[in-house]
């Protein structure tokens, strides 16, 4: 598991609130993609169901519930069953909600306590968020729930205030260059500054080899489009059927990009411009793993929203 220098203060108030008399029931690990917070609950699952003198087993734990995306439909299910690759949803659904709360009314295996793990939150289905909320309400004796979530203020409110929360930090240019060098990866300052702070971007940076798709994006931010040929290049980069985990990849890395030029700008308009852009592409990441957007046409609807931050820009269109 990867060694997380973000995790000081979370991992303290966790340990503080499990040696307290009581100890709250939902807890909200919150934070940009790709800073552990996954990492972060299988482990404090971990702490939490483990009692002295009652072994715990080395892989996976009969009482940490992990949801996250699962299969798509009926083929990918029978897929998943005979241990063969499969398609996985966009959201997580109701009927995964379901079955987690059937477990809840039996008794945890080895010890008192169980722990749930939802990842993402955020992405749960309306249906299931509600379902969720029920068991938040009235929480099974010994049970606990961890929800990773990327963008809270996608959550149920009410969700929200069943919760205590637990923030993960961005990890600095200095702390992400030695991750990489752990990882065998070498620390392109490239990456780094793309990354905005987040191993997970770095990461995919280097996998996904995108370094010429961040020049790209750069360009645009920083010298518009006149015509199409900027947004062109873009798309070309990114690929016409690009997968889900690409697309993704270059909306975080787009999001980093942006964030730091407004923050490194001079100019207040330009300044604003980015902030409106950069919400602009928060909002299109958290569509894009549900709305049915054409494959070929994304990648310019991203490149629309870069060229609105650009200094001499008037238009996403033009």
């Amino acid at each position: 598991m990867t060694t997380w220098p973000n995790h000081g203060e979370a991992w303290r108030q966790w340990r503080d609130a499990l040696g307290g008399e009581r100890m709250h029931h939902g807890w909200l690990l919150a934070g940009k993609a790709g800073l552990g917070k996954r990492d972060f609950a299988l482990a404090a699952a971990r702490e939490l169901v483990a009692e002295p003198g009652v072994p715990q087993p080395a892989g996976e734990h009969p009482d940490i519930i992990v949801l996250t995306y699962g299969p798509k439909d009926d083929k990918a299910e029978r897929a998943a069953a005979e241990g063969k690759p499969f398609e996985r949803a966009r959201s997580i659904r109701i009927k995964q909600i379901r079955a987690m709360q059937k477990r809840l009314v039996t008794r945890p295996t080895l010890g008192s306590r169980r722990a749930i793990i939802i990842d993402p939150a955020d992405d749960m289905e309306k249906a299931a968020a509600n379902a969720l909320l029920k068991s938040l309400e009235e929480p099974p004796v010994g049970t606990f729930f961890l929800l990773v979530t990327h963008r809270p203020a996608r959550l149920l409110p009410t969700i929200r205030s069943r919760c205590r929360t637990l923030r993960f930090p961005v990890l600095s240019d200095s702390q992400l260059a030695a991750m990489l060098e752990t990882a065998g990866l070498r620390p392109d300052p490239q990456a780094i500054a793309a990354a905005d702070g987040s191993f997970g971007v770095a990461l995919r940076f280097a996998e996904e080899e995108l370094a010429p798709v961040a020049e790209a994006i750069t360009a645009l931010i920083t010298r518009g489009d006149n015509g199409l040929a900027r947004r062109g290049d873009l798309a070309r980069l990114i690929g016409p059927r690009a997968s889900r985990e690409r697309v993704q990849a270059v909306l975080d890395l787009a999001q980093g990009l942006v964030a730091r030029a407004a923050r490194q700008s001079p100019d207040p308009a330009h300044r604003e411009r980015l902030i409106d852009t950069h919400a602009a592409l928060v909002g299109l990441a958290a569509e894009a793993p549900t709305a049915n957007f054409d494959a070929g046409l994304l990648p310019f609807e991203i490149g629309g929203l870069l060229v609105a931050a650009a200094p001499a820009s008037e238009t996403a269109h033009g």
